[in-house]
């Protein structure tokens, strides 16, 4: 009779534990961001939390998913893109860790460097509001573009004032772009992008925007009245401190140092 007691104190104990198991829906896009999150759950799931990754293949629906509350918190954007979006849909969301900081830059597979960038060439840019000024920015930077004063990274196409070269532009949403590299003559490109698609040395980019700015690391976004949860701040932590997720992210970013830096380190 003892032993039968022991047992099912025992049987209800281990039944408590499972239902207090924790849990979350994370989502992200294909990838270095969704590869990173997968190997920091693989951790997690050592310490009680049982992560799902979902994965997404555009800009817009994380964060509709993430509002909806079909997840807990999405990965795959930066403060501007976060800003701007929820000024425009009214979301209430919060960043709770920096993760990864990107550096884009400017492809090509017709061309050897900018100056061969024909009159009246194509190129291709991001079609959502921050990420496509970042990419004008960068075609200033490489000189072919000149933009209205102090537009910043908010800049759009309309803002051009100076295009010597009359270059035509093509708005792609941002996963995109690596798959037009080939039909234009110069693209905006995202490196872990071009390695997941394996399409071309994500190292050989014409000119790159620099990695030295924390403000377009992509984080991990909750929403406001979550910001202080347990269980999504523990699993931040891990992803900060997991080597299996440093060194994912560095095979996603091709061995390069020059393509990215973890955001929470410097």
């Amino acid at each position: 009779m003892r032993f039968l007691k022991t047992l099912a104190i025992a049987l209800l104990s281990v039944g408590a534990m499972a239902a207090q198991a924790e849990t979350l829906k994370i989502g992200t896009v294909p990838g270095a961001y969704s590869d990173a999150v997968t190997a920091a759950a693989n951790e997690a799931k050592a310490q009680g939390i049982d992560v799902k990754v979902i994965e997404f293949s555009d800009w817009t629906t994380p964060n509709v998913a993430l509002d909806a509350g079909d997840i807990d918190l999405n990965f795959f954007q930066h403060r501007p893109f976060l800003e701007n979006a929820s000024k425009q849909k009214g979301y209430r969301f919060d960043i709770v860790g920096l993760g990864i900081l990107q550096n884009i830059g400017l492809f090509s597979l017709k061309h050897k460097s900018l100056d061969q960038v024909p009159a009246g060439g194509k190129v291709a840019i991001a079609n959502d509001p921050v990420n496509q000024g970042r990419g004008l920015l960068l075609l200033q930077k490489a000189g072919l573009i000149k933009l209205k004063d102090d537009v910043g990274f908010l800049g759009t196409v309309d803002d051009v004032v100076e295009n010597p070269k009359k270059l035509k532009f093509t708005e792609v949403e941002g996963p995109q772009l690596v798959r037009i590299t080939g039909d234009v003559d110069l693209a905006q490109g995202y490196p872990h992008f071009i390695v997941a698609a394996g399409a071309f040395d994500p190292t050989s980019g014409l000119i790159y925007s620099g990695i030295e700015d924390k403000l377009f690391a992509v984080s991990f976004v909750t929403k406001a009245a979550r910001k202080d949860d347990p269980t999504i701040r523990k699993f931040v932590q891990i992803f900060q401190n997991s080597e299996a997720v440093k060194q994912q992210i560095k095979t996603s970013f091709a061995d390069s140092d020059k393509l990215y830096l973890l955001a929470w380190q410097n």
